[in-house]
Formats: structure tokens, C-alpha cells, sequence
């Protein structure tokens, strides 16, 4: 009879159903929570940010200055003053504040902007694993490019970020169209089969 379906047929169905499962349930970082989005509005600064301080009208106040491993900027009759945490807004007003308050200046005017952001680390399967500049609007698939592209066994459609956020490391996946946060991070996955 044509019409009939031997048991050992509907096993080994059965069991390929349960082999493919079971693989793509063992993907590397499958079972890892999605990091939130990062978003670019109020930018915080933190250490490795290289920023320029702009005094109004005092050359001897204005330079660059990069934020130290405590968080903290070194500034000239201010001394140590912390910037980790601020915005380059607020971090301005800091020092307006400090300039003001020590009547140094009276109605000082400055201004913070970011020359160069702390940055990303990218690891696992790429073929130039390492550290690189941080950019404004980088996303996992530009840095994988930045790094030289996939291997051959690279999980291309997520990968694990760790990302430190108000001072609490957070890690969870990412995928390709994701922002990345300046001091990312970001590992690549290797695949099983």
C-alpha cells in the first residue's frame, strides 16, 4: 500500500526536527537579552574622551585635555575637576562655575567639545581583532568593517556587546544595524556548524 506511513519513517522526521532545534538553540549567545538602543542625544563623558576647552577670551584657559582613568580632567587654576558623567554642556558650566565662584572671571564663557571619543574594542571572529577610533553613528556592521570584515565562521546576524552605562557594565547581544557607544566592547561569535 502506497498510502501508508511506516513508523521508522515518522522517527527519523521527528528526530531531524529535534536535531535542528536543538542546534540552533546551542548558537553561540543565542539565549543573550537584546542591549538596549543607544542613542547619541547627551553624549557623557568619560574616560579616554580627549575634549577642547574653549575659555571666551582667555587663551591661557583654553586647550586639550583628555579625561583621565578616575574621570577626572586636570585644568589650569581649577586643578582636578570630574567630567566622567557630564555632558560637554554641563561640564562647561562646571567649569564657569569654578572660574566664577573662585572670582577668577567674572561671567566666563565656555565651551566643551568632544575631539576624540574613547574607543570600541572589537574581538572574536574578525579578521583584525583589536581597538579602534570611536565615530559618531557607528553601528556593529561598520565596526566589523572597521576590523577587517568576517572570517568564514563568523555569526553574522548578532554579537555580544559589553557597555558600561552610568557606571554599571551591562552586556547583552546587538545586531548588524545597532549604535554603538564609544568604549563598546563588541565580540563577534563564533559558529558551531
Amino acid at each position: 500500500m502506497s498510502g501508508r506511513v511506516h513508523l521508522p519513517q515518522i522517527l527519523r522526521g521527528g528526530a531531524a526536527a529535534v536535531v535542528l532545534a536543538l542546534l540552533s538553540a546551542c548558537a553561540p549567545g543565542a539565549n543573550e537579552p537584546m542591549l538596549p538602543q543607544y542613542t547619541t542625544n547627551g553624549y557623557r563623558l568619560g574616560s579616554g574622551d580627549t575634549i577642547r576647552v574653549i575659555t571666551f577670551g582667555e587663551d591661557q584657559l583654553t586647550g586639550e585635555f583628555s579625561v583621565d582613568d578616575q574621570g577626572k580632567i586636570s585644568l589650569p587654576l581649577l586643578g582636578t575637576v570630574q567630567a566622567a558623567g557630564l555632558t560637554p554642556e554641563q561640564f562647561g558650566q562646571k567649569i564657569s562655575s569654578g572660574l566664577e565662584g573662585r572670582h577668577l572671571l567674572r561671567d566666563a564663557s565656555v565651551s566643551v567639545q568632544v575631539l576624540a571619543y574613547r574607543p570600541i574594542y572589537v574581538l572574536g571572529e574578525v579578521n583584525k581583532p583589536g581597538q579602534y577610533p570611536f565615530q559618531p553613528g557607528m553601528t556593529m556592521l561598520t565596526a566589523v568593517a572597521v576590523a577587517g570584515g568576517f572570517t568564514y565562521r563568523s555569526v553574522e546576524d548578532y554579537a555580544s556587546d559589553v557597555r558600561t552605562i552610568d557606571g554599571t557594565v551591562t552586556q547583552g547581544n546587538v545586531t548588524p544595524g545597532s549604535f554603538l557607544a564609544p568604549g563598546d566592547v563588541l565580540k563577534i561569535y563564533e559558529r558551531r556548524f
